[in-house]
């Protein structure tokens, strides 16, 4: 049997967060402090630290926790690698990716290392298991091996596409798709 939580652990862990989503959105990262945090979601420091060893393992649940959810349940509606699940992935991260440079602008930067990581992790995680299913004779290694360069190689050209903007994210994304396919065909 599922042991449940308890749903003030919950609301807590989750006050937490949304506080230091707020401060995010108007102090830079380095900033913040847990007094800052504590106070906003008003909460104690023991409280704090029995949900989180720092801020920097609160700012790596936010991500992974609430803020990635969006992007995890809009790539999880796929149960094959194809070219809708890449496009929707591309997207998903560009979309991801504006939504928190924008409302996060002063401490952006300061989360990038951790999103991007977050990001691979998740991503391959999603591929493994896909491709586990959609190609069951595959050695592990191989789609384990697979896994990674998608996500990595999808993660990466969202970032570039955001770094220069040259065309829009789904005509980019369409270049992808041809280069994969050409090396396909070679």
């Amino acid at each position: 049997m599922e042991k449940l939580i308890d749903p003030r652990i919950l609301r807590t862990r989750k006050l937490i967060m949304d506080a230091f989503i707020e401060l995010s959105m108007k102090k830079e990262f380095k900033d913040i402090t847990i007094k800052d945090i504590t106070n906003a979601a008003t909460v104690n420091r023991a409280t704090f630290y029995s949900h989180f060893m720092d801020k920097f393992d609160l700012l790596e649940k936010v991500l992974s926790e609430s803020v990635m959810r969006e992007v995890i349940q809009e790539v999880s509606t796929h149960e094959v690698i194809n070219e809708e699940t890449i496009k929707a992935i591309f997207l998903s991260i560009i979309k991801f990716q504006t939504s928190i440079s924008n409302q996060c602008r002063r401490s952006y930067e300061a989360f990038t290392p951790q999103i991007e990581t977050i990001f691979k992790q998740e991503l391959q995680a999603f591929f493994s298991e896909w491709a586990q299913k959609q190609w069951p004779n595959q050695s592990k290694t191989e789609l384990e091996v697979y896994a990674v360069i998608l996500s990595w190689a999808l993660y990466g050209a969202a970032m570039h596409w955001m770094q220069n903007q040259t065309s829009q994210p789904e005509d980019y994304v369409e270049q992808i798709l041809h280069i994969i396919k050409m090396e396909k065909h070679k």
